[in-house]
């Protein structure tokens, strides 16, 4: 899967870990987790797709039964070594790198796939959906989330502008894939094509206190691809950004004290 916006590797994976898991993941994951918890009888076998530093993974392990087999797979190899720091040996998880749109699994390998914010960088999402199908035994469940549009995620549209503004004749572009894949009707078509039934879509928002602004501002210009693209352009030092991030954030979310979050979670089923 050749995509430069889905390229975590170097610093980045530390980056995003620290400055953004605690931000904007944690508390999606731990609802994530649940729902899995939740499902009658709980999976036997779970694999995640985009797993990324083990937000999700961390918090599947403690929800599901310790017999259920989990493996977790990230496109990029660096991204799972920082998740592996989160367990313990001997704790049931395997981890291995894999390409979402060629998942290197047998035919009905698994119970239930998990994605938590991955969907969006999949160069091929219908090929994405057609290999989850082709995994997952019949009657396993398939739970992925993306992120709402900027209306919904000012965070992310403060990102994009703040950073943007450093080079107006060739603004970065990643703040626009994690928030560009929302529209309900065509992806709900996309997993009908795919053979998926019984499609459940939640909307669930959330109003969240930034932990640290300062900390948030550093993990969303050095914790993703923005990082490779401000390098790559050139003229303005990334802590300048970083500063000026800090800045636009604290204006818009210190008075009321916190800021919102939407994202769209999809629940479906392999007949």
């Amino acid at each position: 899967m050749s995509n430069d916006t889905a390229s975590f590797t170097g610093n980045i994976p530390q980056e995003y870990d620290r400055g953004l898991g605690p931000a904007i993941f944690v508390d999606y994951a731990a609802d994530m987790a649940q729902r899995l918890a939740t499902l009658a009888p709980p999976p036997a076998r779970v694999l995640e797709l985009a797993a990324g530093t083990g937000i999700v993974t961390r918090r599947l392990r403690d929800a599901l039964p310790p017999a259920t087999a989990l493996t977790a797979t990230d496109l990029n190899p660096p991204m799972l070594d920082v998740a592996r720091a989160r367990f313990r040996p001997g704790e049931a998880v395997d981890f291995q790198p894999a390409d979402a749109t060629d998942l290197p699994f047998g035919d009905a390998t698994f119970d239930a796939v998990v994605c938590q914010f991955g969907v969006m960088f999949f160069p091929d999402k219908d090929r994405s959906y057609r290999e989850v199908h082709r995994v997952l035994a019949p009657g396993g469940r398939y739970l992925f989330s993306v992120w709402d549009s900027h209306r919904h995620n000012p965070y992310g549209r403060i990102a994009h502008e703040v950073v943007g503004s450093f080079f107006p004749a060739d603004p970065p572009r990643f703040y626009q894939v994690p928030f560009g894949y929302h529209a309900i009707d065509p992806i709900k078509e996309a997993l009908i094509g795919a053979g998926f039934g019984e499609i459940k879509v939640h909307v669930v928002a959330l109003k969240k206190e930034i932990p640290d602004v300062a900390a948030f501002a550093r993990g969303l210009v050095y914790g993703n691809p923005t990082i490779e693209e401000i390098r790559t352009r050139g003229g303005a030092q990334p802590d300048q950004i970083v500063s000026a991030l800090a800045k636009a954030l604290w204006r818009e979310f210190a008075a009321p004290g916190w800021m919102p979050l939407q994202a769209i979670v999809f629940d479906m089923v392999r007949p």
